[in-house]
Formats: structure tokens, sequence, C-alpha cells
């Protein structure tokens, strides 16, 4: 039969007559004040420096890669408005190209597969889901 004298004597982890230590958190102090910027600002912002170059009808153009496309930009592009979905993407300075090369749908086809490919992206085609390694016998 065991002694119950050899367990230590449980006690609370804190009185409570005795209240939690207060913690202060320091606040780091910062010079910076964020400047206010519009919407559409902060997507050109966020968009340089994003650039990566490809081939349109054989001139080369800035276009921001495909991966950091808005979806918003996306829909325009696959609702056909391909004219606002360039100005979008393409960088400011090569938009008039664009407008004087009037370019054919395969050839902005072949400058996003190649800002993709340049940005190290897949716009390939899915494999599709492999299939079963378990061969099934039929009856």
């Amino acid at each position: 039969m065991a002694s119950a004298t050899n367990r230590k004597p449980r006690t609370p982890a804190r009185s409570t007559s005795r209240p939690a230590a207060q913690r202060r958190i320091e606040e780091p102090e910062d010079d910076f004040v964020e400047p206010d910027v519009t919407e559409a600002e902060a997507q050109e912002s966020e968009a340089v420096n994003k650039h990566v170059t490809g081939m349109l009808c054989g001139e080369e153009v800035r276009i921001i890669p495909p991966g950091a496309w808005r979806q918003s930009w996306q829909n325009l592009l696959n609702n056909g408005q391909v004219g606002a979905f360039m100005e979008i993407v393409l960088h400011p300075d090569d938009y008039e190209v664009f407008l004087d090369l009037d370019p054919t749908n395969d050839e902005v086809g072949e400058l996003i597969n190649d800002a993709a490919t340049r940005a190290g992206e897949s716009l390939g085609k899915s494999s599709g889901p492999a299939p079963s390694s378990r061969r099934t016998r039929r009856r």
C-alpha cells in the first residue's frame, strides 16, 4: 500500500490574493508616416519592378508576369477586353508599342507564354489525373 506522504502538496500556480504581473509592451518608435494612396496608385506601385520582358511581334516589351495578375485583370482578358487588359499589364511605355503593332490573338498569347517562361512560371495544360497504378481485372 502506497503512502500518501511521498507526494508533494499541490499548490495553485498563483495565489488569488496576488495579481498577475503586468507586462509592459513597448511600441517601437517609428517616424514613418504612411502617405495617402489611392487604390489605383497602390496597384501600380505594387507592379513596379515586377515586369519581365517578352517578345511581341519581334519587339521586346515589359509585362507583369501572369502569376502576379489580379483576378479582375484576368477577367478582362477572358471577356475579350484585350486592349484594357494590356493597358494594365504592359509597362506604360510599352502600351503604345502594343497599339502600334496591333497584334493578333495568337501573338498576344505568345507574349503571355514568353513572359511566363521568363518569370519561371508554367502556363502549360494540366496533364490531368494520373492513371491508377492498381490493375483491375474485368469479368
